[in-house]
């Protein structure tokens, strides 16, 4: 059974960066081959949808605005998806989690989230 796993989560000052991977828990599995999306919840907030990247490694941003900030890709040798935040504010702290499935349109298979906490 595919099971996620989140890394790279952390604390750092604004203006930093954070690069955050999804990989499967097994290493027989390969995010790649899914679509993969990134979501977020800050603290006392609703989870917002933050991209995803298809098996074809074709990213898509939500809102449109975050592509300038968030990047993701694939990491074929790791078998794992990136997302890299770059200009981090106070507003980016939050769990951040990614989730998996065969489409776009459905994600069944989630991770526990890594913290992200970004200090003034």
């Amino acid at each position: 059974q595919l099971e996620l796993v989140e890394s790279g989560g952390g604390s750092v000052q604004a203006g930093g960066s954070l690069r955050l991977s999804c990989a499967a828990s097994l290493s027989i599995y390969s995010v790649t081959r899914l679509c993969v999306a990134w979501f977020r919840q800050p603290p006392g907030k609703e989870r917002e949808r933050l991209a995803h990247i298809t098996p074809e490694g074709v990213p898509t941003y939500y809102p449109e605005s975050m592509e300038g900030r968030f990047t993701d890709s694939q990491d074929n040798a790791n078998r794992s998806v990136n997302q890299q935040i770059n200009s981090l504010t106070p507003e980016d702290t939050a769990m951040y989690y990614c989730a998996a499935g065969y489409n776009c349109d459905h994600f069944p298979v989630w991770g526990p989230g890594t913290q992200v906490t970004v200090s003034s």
